[in-house]
Protein backbone atom coordinates (compact mmCIF):
# COMPACT_ATOMS: atom_id res chain seq x y z
CA UNK A 1 0.00 0.00 0.00
CA UNK A 2 2.66 2.38 0.86
CA UNK A 3 4.79 1.53 -2.69
CA UNK A 4 1.14 2.71 -4.33
CA UNK A 5 0.53 5.64 -2.41
CA UNK A 6 4.37 6.74 -2.99
CA UNK A 7 3.58 5.83 -6.45
CA UNK A 8 0.62 8.06 -6.36
CA UNK A 9 2.41 11.03 -4.97
CA UNK A 10 5.17 10.50 -7.57
CA UNK A 11 2.59 11.10 -10.14
CA UNK A 12 0.81 13.63 -9.04
CA UNK A 13 3.69 15.47 -8.37
CA UNK A 14 5.05 15.28 -11.80
CA UNK A 15 1.93 16.38 -13.42
CA UNK A 16 1.42 19.24 -11.04
CA UNK A 17 5.36 20.34 -11.96
CA UNK A 18 4.90 19.95 -15.08
CA UNK A 19 1.61 22.11 -15.20
CA UNK A 20 3.31 24.64 -13.80
CA UNK A 21 6.19 24.65 -16.01
CA UNK A 22 4.10 24.97 -18.77
CA UNK A 23 1.76 27.34 -17.63
CA UNK A 24 4.78 29.60 -16.45
CA UNK A 25 6.05 29.65 -20.45
CA UNK A 26 2.22 30.48 -21.58
CA UNK A 27 2.07 33.50 -19.45
CA UNK A 28 5.40 34.97 -20.71
CA UNK A 29 3.76 34.85 -24.08
CA UNK A 30 5.16 31.34 -25.61
CA UNK A 31 2.97 28.90 -27.76
CA UNK A 32 3.56 25.43 -29.06
CA UNK A 33 5.77 25.12 -32.30
CA UNK A 34 7.05 22.68 -34.14
CA UNK A 35 10.38 21.85 -34.34
CA UNK A 36 12.11 22.71 -37.74
CA UNK A 37 14.61 19.58 -37.34
CA UNK A 38 16.19 17.29 -39.99
CA UNK A 39 13.40 14.53 -39.31
CA UNK A 40 11.10 16.88 -40.37
CA UNK A 41 12.75 17.46 -43.21
CA UNK A 42 13.78 13.84 -44.05
CA UNK A 43 10.19 13.43 -44.51
CA UNK A 44 9.20 15.59 -47.29
CA UNK A 45 12.89 14.23 -49.04
CA UNK A 46 11.22 10.53 -48.87
CA UNK A 47 8.56 12.35 -51.08
CA UNK A 48 10.98 13.04 -54.39
CA UNK A 49 11.33 9.14 -54.23
CA UNK A 50 8.28 8.61 -55.68
CA UNK A 51 7.41 12.23 -57.01
CA UNK A 52 5.91 13.07 -60.79
CA UNK A 53 7.90 14.77 -63.51
CA UNK A 54 4.61 16.74 -62.83
CA UNK A 55 6.23 18.09 -59.35
CA UNK A 56 8.20 21.08 -58.05
CA UNK A 57 11.14 20.85 -55.32
CA UNK A 58 12.23 24.03 -53.39
CA UNK A 59 15.43 24.34 -52.77
CA UNK A 60 17.49 27.17 -51.36
CA UNK A 61 18.08 29.07 -47.83
CA UNK A 62 15.57 30.61 -45.71
CA UNK A 63 14.57 33.33 -48.77
CA UNK A 64 13.03 30.33 -50.05
CA UNK A 65 11.60 28.62 -47.23
CA UNK A 66 9.91 31.74 -45.96
CA UNK A 67 9.14 33.11 -49.52
CA UNK A 68 7.60 30.79 -51.20
CA UNK A 69 3.81 29.73 -49.37
CA UNK A 70 3.00 26.30 -50.66
CA UNK A 71 -0.82 26.52 -50.28
CA UNK A 72 -0.74 29.59 -52.66
CA UNK A 73 1.81 28.13 -54.95
CA UNK A 74 -0.09 24.77 -55.77
CA UNK A 75 -3.32 26.69 -55.73
CA UNK A 76 -1.97 28.82 -58.76
CA UNK A 77 0.08 26.26 -60.56
CA UNK A 78 -2.03 22.58 -59.89
CA UNK A 79 1.45 21.13 -58.69
CA UNK A 80 2.24 19.24 -55.99
CA UNK A 81 5.36 21.01 -54.15
CA UNK A 82 7.64 19.56 -51.63
CA UNK A 83 9.59 22.25 -49.48
CA UNK A 84 13.13 21.52 -49.16
CA UNK A 85 14.88 24.78 -48.40
CA UNK A 86 17.27 24.62 -45.15
CA UNK A 87 17.62 27.73 -43.38
CA UNK A 88 21.18 29.07 -43.39
CA UNK A 89 22.42 26.68 -45.97
CA UNK A 90 24.31 26.87 -49.42
CA UNK A 91 21.49 24.95 -51.91
CA UNK A 92 23.87 22.91 -53.48
CA UNK A 93 24.63 19.53 -50.99
CA UNK A 94 20.38 19.06 -51.18
CA UNK A 95 20.75 19.69 -54.90
CA UNK A 96 23.94 17.18 -55.87
CA UNK A 97 21.46 14.55 -54.03
CA UNK A 98 18.48 15.17 -55.78
CA UNK A 99 20.56 14.72 -58.81
CA UNK A 100 22.52 11.71 -58.18
CA UNK A 101 20.35 9.96 -56.15
CA UNK A 102 16.88 10.14 -57.78
CA UNK A 103 14.97 9.63 -60.96
CA UNK A 104 13.05 13.24 -60.35
CA UNK A 105 13.17 15.11 -63.56
CA UNK A 106 10.50 18.10 -62.85
CA UNK A 107 10.75 21.31 -61.57
CA UNK A 108 13.38 22.21 -59.45
CA UNK A 109 13.13 26.41 -58.09
CA UNK A 110 16.65 26.78 -56.20
CA UNK A 111 16.67 30.16 -53.77
CA UNK A 112 19.64 32.23 -54.88
CA UNK A 113 20.81 34.06 -51.69
CA UNK A 114 24.31 35.29 -53.12
CA UNK A 115 26.02 35.02 -49.23
CA UNK A 116 25.13 31.09 -48.95
CA UNK A 117 24.89 30.42 -52.52
CA UNK A 118 28.51 30.87 -53.36
CA UNK A 119 29.92 30.32 -49.75
CA UNK A 120 31.98 27.39 -50.58
CA UNK A 121 31.83 23.96 -51.46
CA UNK A 122 34.06 22.43 -48.16
CA UNK A 123 32.17 19.74 -46.57
CA UNK A 124 33.32 21.28 -43.16
CA UNK A 125 31.93 24.54 -43.50
CA UNK A 126 28.94 25.59 -41.61
CA UNK A 127 26.62 26.35 -44.85
CA UNK A 128 27.36 22.87 -46.40
CA UNK A 129 27.72 20.72 -43.35
CA UNK A 130 23.95 21.66 -42.40
CA UNK A 131 22.36 20.89 -45.27
CA UNK A 132 24.61 17.84 -46.13
CA UNK A 133 23.17 16.43 -42.65
CA UNK A 134 19.60 16.69 -43.62
CA UNK A 135 20.42 14.77 -46.45
CA UNK A 136 22.43 12.50 -44.18
CA UNK A 137 19.51 11.83 -42.07
CA UNK A 138 17.27 11.14 -44.57
CA UNK A 139 19.46 8.26 -45.94
CA UNK A 140 20.24 6.97 -42.70
CA UNK A 141 16.57 7.31 -40.96
CA UNK A 142 15.92 4.92 -38.98
CA UNK A 143 12.13 3.43 -38.19
CA UNK A 144 12.97 4.26 -34.38
CA UNK A 145 14.00 8.45 -35.52
CA UNK A 146 10.92 8.04 -37.45
CA UNK A 147 8.68 6.41 -35.38
CA UNK A 148 9.50 9.12 -32.14
CA UNK A 149 9.42 11.86 -34.72
CA UNK A 150 5.75 10.99 -34.90
CA UNK A 151 4.86 10.49 -31.75
CA UNK A 152 6.46 13.94 -31.01
CA UNK A 153 4.29 15.74 -33.27
CA UNK A 154 1.11 15.87 -30.78
CA UNK A 155 3.14 16.66 -28.34
CA UNK A 156 5.36 19.86 -30.24
CA UNK A 157 1.78 21.43 -31.40
CA UNK A 158 0.09 21.06 -28.17
CA UNK A 159 3.08 21.90 -24.82
CA UNK A 160 5.37 25.07 -24.90
CA UNK A 161 7.98 23.48 -22.35
CA UNK A 162 9.56 21.33 -24.91
CA UNK A 163 10.01 23.90 -27.33
CA UNK A 164 13.57 23.58 -29.24
CA UNK A 165 15.40 23.70 -32.54
CA UNK A 166 18.25 22.71 -34.52
CA UNK A 167 18.37 26.65 -35.02
CA UNK A 168 19.31 26.78 -31.20
CA UNK A 169 17.20 29.87 -30.79
CA UNK A 170 18.26 32.00 -27.53
CA UNK A 171 14.21 31.80 -27.04
CA UNK A 172 14.06 27.91 -27.01
CA UNK A 173 12.80 26.54 -23.45
CA UNK A 174 13.87 22.96 -23.31
CA UNK A 175 16.38 22.06 -20.61
CA UNK A 176 19.55 22.51 -22.96
CA UNK A 177 18.82 25.47 -24.37
CA UNK A 178 18.04 26.88 -21.04
CA UNK A 179 21.32 25.96 -19.75
CA UNK A 180 22.96 27.11 -23.15
CA UNK A 181 21.80 30.60 -22.14
CA UNK A 182 24.17 30.97 -19.03
CA UNK A 183 27.39 32.75 -20.25
CA UNK A 184 30.62 33.12 -17.85
CA UNK A 185 32.57 35.99 -19.28
CA UNK A 186 34.12 35.83 -22.44
CA UNK A 187 37.44 34.43 -22.48
CA UNK A 188 38.19 34.35 -25.98
CA UNK A 189 37.61 38.23 -26.49
CA UNK A 190 35.85 37.43 -29.77
CA UNK A 191 32.64 39.47 -30.86
CA UNK A 192 29.83 37.80 -29.04
CA UNK A 193 26.89 36.75 -31.53
CA UNK A 194 23.89 39.07 -30.58
CA UNK A 195 20.72 37.01 -29.43
CA UNK A 196 19.09 35.08 -32.30
CA UNK A 197 15.24 34.51 -31.32
CA UNK A 198 13.14 32.39 -33.30
CA UNK A 199 10.88 34.29 -36.08
CA UNK A 200 9.03 31.74 -38.20
CA UNK A 201 6.35 29.39 -37.79
CA UNK A 202 6.89 25.81 -39.67
CA UNK A 203 4.10 23.36 -40.42
CA UNK A 204 4.48 19.18 -40.23
CA UNK A 205 4.62 19.77 -44.30
CA UNK A 206 7.37 22.78 -44.02
CA UNK A 207 5.38 25.25 -44.99
CA UNK A 208 7.31 28.13 -42.98
CA UNK A 209 6.14 31.48 -42.46
CA UNK A 210 7.03 34.91 -40.27
CA UNK A 211 5.64 35.00 -37.14
CA UNK A 212 3.60 38.45 -36.26
CA UNK A 213 5.69 39.43 -33.92
CA UNK A 214 8.60 39.60 -36.44
CA UNK A 215 6.30 41.55 -38.90
CA UNK A 216 4.58 44.00 -36.68
CA UNK A 217 7.06 44.56 -33.50
CA UNK A 218 9.83 46.67 -34.65
CA UNK A 219 12.00 46.35 -32.02
CA UNK A 220 11.80 42.73 -32.45
CA UNK A 221 12.61 43.00 -35.84
CA UNK A 222 15.52 45.21 -35.13
CA UNK A 223 17.17 41.91 -32.99
CA UNK A 224 16.91 39.84 -36.06
CA UNK A 225 18.68 42.72 -38.37
CA UNK A 226 20.94 43.01 -35.83
CA UNK A 227 22.02 38.88 -35.90
CA UNK A 228 22.08 39.71 -39.82
CA UNK A 229 24.90 42.63 -40.02
CA UNK A 230 26.84 40.05 -37.57
CA UNK A 231 26.80 37.70 -39.94
CA UNK A 232 27.77 40.05 -42.82
CA UNK A 233 30.67 41.34 -41.15
CA UNK A 234 32.20 38.04 -40.13
CA UNK A 235 31.48 36.40 -43.15
CA UNK A 236 34.22 34.62 -45.47
CA UNK A 237 34.99 35.76 -49.08
CA UNK A 238 32.49 34.16 -51.32
CA UNK A 239 34.08 31.30 -53.27
CA UNK A 240 32.25 32.08 -56.75
CA UNK A 241 34.88 30.13 -58.90
CA UNK A 242 34.04 26.53 -57.02
CA UNK A 243 30.50 27.08 -56.20
CA UNK A 244 29.47 27.87 -60.01
CA UNK A 245 31.03 25.01 -61.37
CA UNK A 246 30.02 22.67 -58.99
CA UNK A 247 26.25 23.47 -59.37
CA UNK A 248 26.47 23.91 -63.45
CA UNK A 249 27.87 20.14 -63.17
CA UNK A 250 24.62 19.19 -61.39
CA UNK A 251 22.17 21.38 -63.27
CA UNK A 252 23.50 19.61 -66.68
CA UNK A 253 23.25 16.51 -65.65
CA UNK A 254 19.60 17.40 -64.24
CA UNK A 255 18.86 19.23 -67.21
CA UNK A 256 19.91 15.97 -69.08
CA UNK A 257 17.78 13.62 -67.66
CA UNK A 258 14.50 16.11 -68.79
CA UNK A 259 14.36 18.12 -65.79
CA UNK A 260 13.44 21.68 -65.67
CA UNK A 261 15.57 24.40 -63.54
CA UNK A 262 14.65 27.05 -62.44
CA UNK A 263 16.77 30.55 -60.48
CA UNK A 264 15.10 32.97 -58.12
CA UNK A 265 16.55 36.02 -56.17
CA UNK A 266 14.49 36.66 -53.32
CA UNK A 267 13.39 40.02 -52.18
CA UNK A 268 15.91 42.16 -49.39
CA UNK A 269 16.08 45.23 -48.37
CA UNK A 270 17.53 47.59 -45.98
CA UNK A 271 21.15 47.42 -44.80
CA UNK A 272 21.29 43.62 -45.46
CA UNK A 273 20.42 44.26 -49.48
CA UNK A 274 23.34 47.30 -48.93
CA UNK A 275 25.85 45.02 -47.62
CA UNK A 276 25.19 42.81 -50.56
CA UNK A 277 25.02 44.98 -52.91
CA UNK A 278 28.52 45.88 -51.73
CA UNK A 279 30.16 42.37 -51.18
CA UNK A 280 28.11 40.06 -53.48
CA UNK A 281 27.06 42.76 -56.70
CA UNK A 282 24.62 41.27 -58.85
CA UNK A 283 26.27 41.39 -62.10
CA UNK A 284 29.73 39.79 -60.89
CA UNK A 285 27.47 36.65 -59.27
CA UNK A 286 23.49 36.74 -60.22
CA UNK A 287 23.88 37.51 -64.09
CA UNK A 288 27.47 35.70 -63.86
CA UNK A 289 25.99 32.62 -62.83
CA UNK A 290 22.74 33.15 -65.61
CA UNK A 291 24.88 34.08 -68.00
CA UNK A 292 27.51 30.75 -67.56
CA UNK A 293 24.67 28.39 -66.81
CA UNK A 294 22.33 29.57 -69.07
CA UNK A 295 19.46 29.11 -66.75
CA UNK A 296 16.12 30.79 -66.62
CA UNK A 297 16.08 33.25 -63.67
CA UNK A 298 14.14 35.60 -61.60
CA UNK A 299 15.45 38.34 -59.73
CA UNK A 300 12.71 39.96 -57.42
CA UNK A 301 14.21 43.77 -58.75
CA UNK A 302 13.66 43.09 -62.16
CA UNK A 303 9.82 42.94 -62.19
CA UNK A 304 7.16 45.26 -61.49
CA UNK A 305 4.80 42.78 -58.90
CA UNK A 306 8.25 41.94 -57.33
CA UNK A 307 10.68 44.36 -56.32
CA UNK A 308 8.55 46.88 -53.93
CA UNK A 309 8.49 44.48 -51.42
CA UNK A 310 9.93 45.04 -47.55
CA UNK A 311 11.34 42.42 -45.49
CA UNK A 312 10.50 43.78 -42.01
CA UNK A 313 13.93 42.03 -40.40
CA UNK A 314 15.71 42.72 -44.26
CA UNK A 315 16.21 39.64 -45.01
CA UNK A 316 12.72 37.72 -45.60
CA UNK A 317 9.10 38.66 -46.55
CA UNK A 318 6.01 39.01 -43.91
CA UNK A 319 3.35 35.89 -43.94
CA UNK A 320 0.69 38.38 -45.75
CA UNK A 321 3.78 39.63 -48.17
CA UNK A 322 5.03 36.21 -48.61
CA UNK A 323 1.59 34.55 -50.05
CA UNK A 324 1.53 38.03 -52.53
CA UNK A 325 4.83 37.66 -53.91
CA UNK A 326 4.04 33.96 -54.13
CA UNK A 327 1.14 34.76 -56.26
CA UNK A 328 2.86 37.04 -58.67
CA UNK A 329 5.94 35.10 -58.84
CA UNK A 330 3.57 31.89 -60.10
CA UNK A 331 2.08 33.94 -62.51
CA UNK A 332 5.28 35.33 -63.92
CA UNK A 333 6.44 32.00 -64.27
CA UNK A 334 3.20 30.61 -65.83
CA UNK A 335 3.23 33.46 -68.30
CA UNK A 336 6.68 32.98 -69.23
CA UNK A 337 5.85 28.67 -70.05
CA UNK A 338 8.91 28.11 -67.27
CA UNK A 339 5.70 26.57 -65.51
CA UNK A 340 2.72 24.68 -66.87
CA UNK A 341 -0.30 25.44 -65.29
CA UNK A 342 -2.32 22.10 -63.98
CA UNK A 343 -4.78 22.44 -62.55
CA UNK A 344 -8.15 20.09 -63.64
CA UNK A 345 -10.80 22.80 -62.59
Amino acid sequence: MNLKNSFLIAISLSVIGLASWELYWRSQGYSPNLNDDKTLWAVQRAKVDKATGNEVLILGSSRAYFDIQLEEFERLTGKKTVQLASTGSSPLPIFNDIVENTDFNGTIIVGVTPGLFFSTTFPGAFPWKRPQSKVDRARDLTYAQLMNFRLSIPLQKNLVFISADEEEWADDVDLKSLLRRIKIGNRTGAPQQPPFYNFGDVTTGRNMSMTQRASSDTAFANTIIKVWHFFGKGAHPPDKESTSTYFIKDAQKFIAKGGNLVLVRFPSSGGTRIGENMGLPREQFWDYLLTTSKIQGYHFEDYQQLKDFTCPEESHLSADDAKKFTEELAKIMIKDGVLTNSKTN
